[in-house]
């Protein structure tokens, strides 16, 4: 690939495995190579050859790992109660008890709120500053999502976005009648965290102490 006009290629019979390496364009600064491409991530050249950790000061692991954590668990569980709320509401086919169904609303607004923040917080280290899209709860988790993809270097990072968003809106409108579509809202959860783990493990992956500068 180029570089700031740096052609940069490795053998591909020998693939450089993930982690940090001395920044392709010549800047003195370690950069994450994700096992395909050139991650945005960056961290200053330190004491290189101690081959310590990524510091939890960079706020980006930090924010990465709450949402392996619980984050993404928050949105999602969050969604799925309120959604299953909205099918047994008091007064339709299948009713709940006006307080419990108020004591779940209650509950399912705090996972999103926790989910959204958490959410709102690891888009603003992954773009780099606050902006609207990473402050509108659940849309963040699509930017998210997107931005995580193309650091991984998967093809089409948009394609997984578009996929969850289907499988959502088939959850939200076709849950009434299918309640086995409970599943999807679990099934896109577990994808997000997979990815969110694996970046996470890039993210801390340790300077190789051979390519010092």
């Amino acid at each position: 690939m180029i570089w700031d006009n740096v052609v940069v290629s490795f053998p591909a019979a020998n693939p450089t495995p993930p982690g940090w390496y001395p920044d392709p364009g010549g800047e003195r600064l370690w950069r994450v190579w994700t096992g395909r491409d050139w991650s945005r991530v960056t961290r200053p050249y330190g004491d290189p050859v101690t081959r310590t950790p990524l510091s939890e000061s960079l706020g980006l692991v930090s924010a990465v790992q709450r949402l392996v954590r619980y984050g993404v668990v928050a949105v999602f569980a969050g969604l799925g109660l309120l959604v299953s709320i909205a099918a047994h509401w008091p007064g339709s086919a299948h009713p709940i008890n006006a307080t419990l169904a108020s004591t779940l609303v209650t509950t399912s607004v705090a996972l999103l709120i926790i989910g959204s923040s958490s959410y709102a917080v690891a888009g603003r280290e992954l773009v780099g500053r606050w902006s609207p899209a990473v402050l509108v709860p659940l849309f963040n988790v699509l930017v998210v999502s997107s931005i995580v993809s193309h650091e991984l270097g998967e093809t089409g990072p948009l394609r997984r976005v578009g996929v969850d968003v289907a499988l959502l809106v088939l959850f939200v409108l076709g849950s009434r009648a299918y309640p086995v579509l409970a599943i999807i809202p679990a099934a896109v959860s577990l994808d997000l965290t997979t990815a969110l783990s694996r970046l996470n493990g890039q993210l801390v992956g340790e300077a190789p102490a051979n390519l010092a500068p």
